[in-house]
């Protein structure tokens, strides 16, 4: 299975979903959708070009989080397709299924259409950014049946943990808006959780204006910087460059179109 898209789903306690939606707003340069939903609880994230992939949603008591929406054709055959990989179906909200991987990370199947991909956004100090990663933190012991799943649910291009490497990845063709680091924690946690990446060609100037912008820097390390949203997010911005051009990975098949970003990832 391939997806068409993948939207990142920022889901957002109502005590925080104010400050940050405002602060993604900022932070994107995105423009902010009207509400929709039954209660006002979902929102897109406005890209000035190009189809969206970053979309909001008001929810209850517990922790923000992020999740994957996965376009499809087809959803029950594709929901199909993921059950029998390890997914379980959750919830049928009508117009879209809720799923949880292997290892408990919830993502959406829905038949939406998208096909453009934004373009990186330039701003007025010269720096470029984008959010094109959404890594998932996976406790050890289910590492391995995690990446298996996420492998066969996108089809895209596999690249194993290197020896002493926490990280493998799943990077799509230059079509996709995101593609997917798998991380392995060191601890086992109850459940695989996701956070955000950005790629950007200034990181020190990028996390300045993500602080400016009402960010809390949690921890700088040689490859990327952990910040929280001011409603408690976590996310990283990394040393990776926007995907600007198509680059070809180690491995790859004859006439394959993807991007391979430098190591790591946040």
């Amino acid at each position: 299975m391939t997806p068409s898209w993948v939207t990142a789903f920022l889901d957002l306690p109502a005590a925080g979903h104010e400050a940050s939606v405002g602060f993604w707003q900022r932070v994107t340069g995105h423009a902010l959708s009207a509400p929709r939903g039954d209660h006002d609880e979902f929102a897109t994230l406005v890209p000035s070009a190009g189809d969206d992939h970053l979309r909001v949603q008001r929810v209850g008591d517990g922790p923000p989080r992020v999740h994957l929406d996965l376009h499809v054709p087809e959803v029950a055959a594709a929901a199909e397709e993921l059950v029998a990989l390890g997914a379980a179906v959750t919830d049928d909200a009508g117009d879209h299924l809720v799923l949880r991987s292997p290892g408990g990370l919830p993502f959406c199947l829905v038949d939406r259409p998208a096909a453009t991909r934004s373009a990186p956004r330039t701003w007025p100090d010269g720096r470029v950014s984008e959010v094109d990663q959404v890594c998932l933190d996976v406790p050890p012991g289910r590492y391995d049946a995690e990446l298996d799943f996420w492998s066969a649910a996108t089809g895209w291009h596999r690249r194993d943990p290197a020896p002493g490497s926490e990280f493998g990845r799943l990077t799509p063709d230059d079509r996709q808006p995101v593609q997917l680091l798998l991380q392995r924690l060191d601890d086992e946690e109850p459940a695989v959780r996701a956070h955000l990446d950005w790629a950007t060609t200034d990181r020190p100037a990028e996390v300045a204006a993500h602080v400016a912008a009402g960010a809390e820097v949690v921890a700088t390390h040689d490859d990327w910087t952990v910040l929280r949203d001011p409603g408690g997010l976590v996310y990283c911005v990394t040393r990776r460059s926007p995907r600007v051009t198509a680059r070809t990975p180690a491995g790859a098949p004859r006439g394959w179109r993807g991007t391979a970003p430098p190591p790591r990832a946040g």
